[in-house]
């Protein structure tokens, strides 16, 4: 279920690393790779009056799986976008809990 939201990158450059990048993923948080969902914001970014290049950063939205993996996500997921020439980029992790995530009417924790 993590799902990654990510601005300020172009759906094409998300597109060249989203294979071995999930694939990556999916063996660190030891789930399948279909588990996940990769979603390319478009955003229009403003700055004293001016639009500007959209800041390269990246959500995580996942139930939490623990520090170590989270690093381990986190260091994954910037060095697939380092490798397509995006030199700096801010990753962000939102939490859901089990019991407040549904599933077609139904909350996680009763799965």
């Amino acid at each position: 279920m993590p799902q990654l939201n990510v601005r300020g990158i172009s759906a094409d450059q998300i597109n060249a690393i989203s294979k071995p990048m999930i694939g990556e993923l999916a063996l660190i948080c030891e789930c399948g790779s279909d588990n996940f969902t990769l979603d390319c914001i478009q955003t229009v970014s403003v700055f004293e009056g001016q639009r500007v290049d959209t800041y390269p950063f990246v959500e995580i939205a996942w139930f939490e799986r623990g520090t170590a993996i989270r690093d381990r996500v986190a260091q994954a997921v910037t060095q697939h976008i380092h490798s397509i020439g995006v030199k700096e980029v801010e990753i962000a992790f939102k939490v859901y809990r089990e019991d407040g995530y549904y599933i077609n009417g139904r909350r996680c924790d009763s799965l």
